[in-house]
């Protein structure tokens, strides 16, 4: 009786193996989602979040201090390394930092208190002007027996009289309180400045600091995993500030020349809003649009127009070249980032979900690249 010598077939082994790997990744995927939204979630609930933004408020000159120091770090090592010394190389960079605040201060500034002035003054001109779109769009389906257009009408009259009585009566506390706002807002902004002055002086030994909290063992570790995230944080900034100013300038010029009311507020608003992936855009044009409208039916389509060329030329030829080496996130991660924080924080939420999702990334693949949780194992075929 001859014996059949079985061999067993590590192809199929490794394709079974591979396959139960990656619903594994998918679960675990999952699971860390899942587990993200349910601490947000219990967080909320129980108020931390306010306590914490309390605590970031209270604290908010250190933090200018940290990001100020961490922004302008580069260029001090820099100036450092052509064989200026640091004290003088921050000294510089100050100056420089300072003028360009200045520079914004009194060019921009002023331009865009005095287009909001008069973009609420010509508020009830707006209303009268959405009123009268409004009329001519909704009596063309006075035909339709199945929608009632006078009730259709009065509703949206009733919420556009309810909304730009809103602005109205609020304003003259709004600037107050804004006022107020921004006046605690430059004195925190001036002690951070005067912090971040002094952490740049050894700037470059935080790293050191933190350590003290963290076994030896793991200080290279450590050390290797904040590089990470410093560059990858670092490198989204500067690609969203990058990004933000293009539109800005772009939007400001092209606004301008449609005849746009307040087309410098309008533009700063699409560069702030499109920092936000995907649905950014869409948010930072309606304010335009409606306002464009409002007007007259050609500043309505222009605006339209160049916004569509803008951000078609931004997110085609800008965006993959300054921002494809950042984030490196899958435009459904974004997507499901923008929807969770923006649900639980708003629009705070919306900004900051893309690069604390890429820290996150960054972390875990960290992780990954150590103890190998997110790889699969394949069996080496053998005879």
């Amino acid at each position: 009786m001859k014996k059949r010598d079985e061999k067993l077939d590590y192809n199929k082994l490794n394709e079974v193996l591979n396959k139960g790997n990656n619903i594994l990744k998918i679960l675990l995927i999952a699971i860390i989602i899942v587990g993200i939204y349910v601490v947000l979630m219990v967080l909320k609930e129980l108020k931390v979040m306010n306590l914490i933004l309390s605590v970031l408020s209270i604290l908010s000159p250190l933090f200018i201090g940290i990001t100020i120091a961490w922004l302008i770090n580069p260029l001090v090592n820099y100036l450092e390394k052509k064989g200026i010394r640091r004290g003088l190389g921050i000294t510089l960079s100050y100056i420089v930092l300072v003028f360009i605040i200045l520079l914004i201060i009194v060019s921009i500034i002023p331009i865009i208190y005095d287009q909001l002035i008069d973009l609420t003054n010509s508020i009830p001109t707006i209303t009268e002007s959405m009123h009268n779109t409004i009329n001519s769009v909704v009596d063309k389906f006075n035909s339709v027996d199945v929608i009632d257009t006078e009730v259709l009408k009065n509703k949206l009259f009733k919420i556009i009289a309810n909304y730009g009585n809103n602005i109205t009566n609020s304003l003259p506390n709004m600037l107050v309180t804004r006022t107020l706002g921004l006046i605690s807002g430059i004195g925190n902004f001036l002690i951070g400045l005067i912090i971040g002055f002094f952490m740049l002086l050894s700037f470059n030994n935080i790293t050191d600091t933190f350590l003290i909290f963290i076994p030896d063992k793991y200080h290279k570790s450590t050390k290797e995993l904040m590089s990470k995230i410093n560059r990858s944080l670092r490198g989204y900034v500067n690609g969203a500030l990058f990004d933000a100013t293009i539109i800005f300038v772009a939007c400001s010029i092209a606004f301008a020349l449609i005849g746009l009311k307040a087309p410098i507020l309008f533009a700063l608003f699409c560069a702030i809003m499109n920092v936000i992936p995907y649905a950014g855009p869409y948010i930072g044009a309606i304010p335009a649009l409606i306002v464009g409208f409002s007007q007259s039916t050609g500043i309505g389509i222009g605006v339209g127009i160049s916004i569509i060329i803008i951000q078609s030329l931004e997110g085609n030829i800008l965006s993959p070249i300054v921002m494809s080496k950042t984030t490196k996130l899958h435009p459904v991660t974004i997507i499901v980032g923008l929807l969770i924080f923006g649900h639980l924080f708003g629009m705070i939420g919306m900004l900051l979900s893309t690069p604390l999702i890429s820290v996150g990334k960054t972390v875990l693949g960290y992780i990954d690249s150590k103890y190998h949780i997110f790889r699969g194992s394949e069996i080496d075929e053998e005879s």
